[in-house]
């Protein structure tokens, strides 16, 4: 697949860097392209450099992997995506309170207001709730990691889904796109533990089913 990430921050590297060799054609969308630590680094992600609207025009699933703070303009300068295939891998993340938290929550969520900025293009929440290193490489897991999705479109989800094998983690469906509500959050459980109760960034979530018969 043609695959589009558009922002070149850690998030959007480490998926690219997760995706090399897995025979998709991966282009990061910069508002530089020709910038030397840029070139340096899609180089060593056998990765495409094109101006944002132009990696997104050419592909067939399109990666946002922008601060939140910055979404809303970036998106909407990336021109018509009607039909396209959009993850929106972002948290709103910011200080409430005086702690890191999640800015907006129970009435909407960002992949409930990206699909509304969107129209027709079809929207996955998703590669929200791990940190950028497990993306680039969670070989090392004894269990594939597991990473929801939530979206209206079926189709979508499963060309998502694939793509998210290829990442290396067990995708599993939440449900419509309201259900970002549910996985926004759930990426606040992860940050806890990996920043604030000393776990450390190299681990993930996995979804371990029981062998034995639950009939008995």
């Amino acid at each position: 697949m043609h695959i589009a990430i558009i922002g070149t921050g850690v998030v959007g590297v480490s998926i690219a860097r997760g995706l090399k060799g897995k025979g998709h054609s991966v282009v990061l969308g910069t508002r530089d392209p020709h910038a030397a630590d840029i070139m340096s680094t899609a180089a060593a992600a056998d990765a495409g450099l094109a101006k944002p609207d132009e990696a997104a025009a050419g592909a067939d699933i399109i990666i946002l992997a922008l601060p939140w703070a910055a979404a809303e303009q970036a998106t909407k300068a990336l021109g018509d995506l009607s039909g396209k295939i959009v993850i929106d891998c972002m948290n709103p993340l910011g200080m409430v309170n005086g702690a890191l938290g999640l800015t907006i929550g129970h009435n909407t969520s960002v992949g409930e207001i990206v699909q509304g900025w969107l129209g027709s293009a079809r929207v996955v929440k998703t590669l929200n709730q791990v940190g950028a290193e497990m993306m680039a490489n969670n070989r090392g897991l004894p269990h594939r990691p597991v990473m929801f999705m939530a979206g209206n479109d079926e189709a979508a989800k499963a060309a998502v889904a694939k793509l998210l094998v290829d990442l290396g983690f067990d995708p599993l469906d939440a449900g419509d796109i309201t259900r970002s509500r549910l996985l926004e959050p759930f990426a606040m459980v992860w940050i806890n533990q990996a920043l604030l109760r000393g776990k450390g960034r190299k681990w993930a979530l996995a979804a371990i089913t029981s062998k034995e018969n639950n009939d008995e």
